[in-house]
Formats: structure tokens, sequence, C-alpha cells
């Protein structure tokens, strides 16, 4: 990060119950949010592990537990599976809308949705419009929510951040009563292609975390990059 970005002043956050492994406790390194909004310092930022929601740049910093791993997917040397490559194929009939990253009532029905029938009880489905917006946009970033329509009708969301040489898939929402297309995989496909046809280098992807079920699927993408010891390496098959 260069003197002209300014980086900003780093802090931790008291330890609190970890969201993946209930038994444990988290806490995170967080960019001040009081910093000028600059979408080349959550760039940087990315660069070295780091997330968002909403306005909120973090990384896991906890004592005791390294499970929470950064991941990048170098998109120009990704080799999809066969069941991938499944999943491709099956959705070749949606089409795909960039839309302005603000609120429409019709993601927001969508969205409620998915969160009722994938995530229940887990902090995410309340039917707050202002909470919704607030965790998917940013002032950090430039966004785009990628619609994915069949026959006019809206399937999925796919949140994305553009940078420089990369796309972060922030997040993904879908039609629960579609689970049989895969539309969380095809999503990701979808950005793979799309930041490869615009040139970028890599699709970041959050964090991979081995022994949760949730989140162990990021590993299916290969290959894949993950932030160790203050670099990008490849994950060994």
């Amino acid at each position: 990060m260069t003197a002209r970005q300014q980086q900003p002043a780093l802090y931790l956050t008291v330890p609190h119950a970890c969201a993946y492994f209930p038994e444990r406790r988290a806490t995170m390194l967080f960019a001040d949010p009081r910093h000028p909004a600059q979408d080349s310092v959550y760039e940087a930022l990315i660069n070295i592990g780091f997330r968002r929601s909403g306005d909120f740049v973090y990384r896991p910093h906890c004592q005791h537990c390294t499970a929470c791993v950064p991941v990048r997917i170098p998109v120009h040397a990704f080799k999809p599976s066969r069941g991938q490559r499944r999943v491709w194929r099956k959705n070749q009939d949606l089409t795909v809308k960039p839309c302005e990253p603000v609120f429409r009532s019709d993601h927001f029905e969508l969205y409620q949705r998915y969160q009722a029938a994938r995530h229940p009880g887990g902090g995410m489905d309340d039917p707050d419009p202002e909470k919704y917006i607030d965790f998917l946009t940013s002032a950090h970033t430039r966004s785009c929510f990628y619609e994915m329509h069949l026959d006019g009708k809206l399937l999925c969301v796919a949140v994305v951040d553009r940078f420089t040489d990369a796309f972060s898939a922030v997040y993904t929402f879908y039609d629960p009563e579609q689970s049989r297309r895969g539309l969380g995989v095809y999503a990701i496909l979808w950005e793979i292609a799309e930041a490869k046809r615009l040139g970028l280098a890599w699709l970041y992807l959050g964090f991979w975390i081995k022994d949760c079920q949730k989140m162990d699927y990021k590993a299916d993408y290969r290959p894949l990059e993950v932030y160790r010891d203050q670099r990008w390496i490849l994950l060994e098959q």
C-alpha cells in the first residue's frame, strides 16, 4: 500500500462468539471506519486477506485459531470439475444483467426467501431493507448486482466488487425452489468467466474454512490460492 493511499489504522475487536465454531472465541482485525472511503485502500487490503461486510473491512485475527483462510481463484488457470461443467451447461438458459448497487424490492423479496429457506434463525433473515442494503453495499468499492433471469423471472443475484485486477464475490442469493440448478455454483463459475473475459487475474472468495461445511465448498474450485504467512500460495491438491 503506497503512502498516497494512506493506510487506515487497524484495530482489534473484543473477543466474541465465533459464527462458525460456537465453542470458540473470535477476534477481528478491522480497518478504521472513519478513514476516507477509497476503493484503492480496500483493494490493497483485500490483497492481504481482508474482506468486507458493508463498510466493515476485516480479517479474522484469533489468538488460538487459524481456521479462516483468505482464498482467491486465479481465473485464467481455473479448470472446472465434471460437476461444475454440468452445472454450467444446466444454466445456459439464464440471462445475466448488471444492475446498480441500490435497493430493489424484487431483489429484497428474493433475499428474504433465500434466507428463510437456507439460513433460518441465522441472524441474516431480518426483514429490514436498510440492514439488507447496508450489508451488501459499501462506499469503499465499485460494486455491481448481477441479476440472473429465466424467461424474465429473477432467479439469482450475485453481488460483486470490481477492482483493478480482480473481482470479489461479496454475496449470492437465489430462488430456493431452484436448488437443482446449483445456482450458487453457477454464480461463481459465471464470475470466473466474466473476470477472465475482462482480463482480470483473480476472483476473491473470502474465507475458506476446511472444517466448516458451509465454508469448505470453496476448495472445490481449483487451482485455489490461499493467503498464509503474508503471501499467496497455491493450495495443494
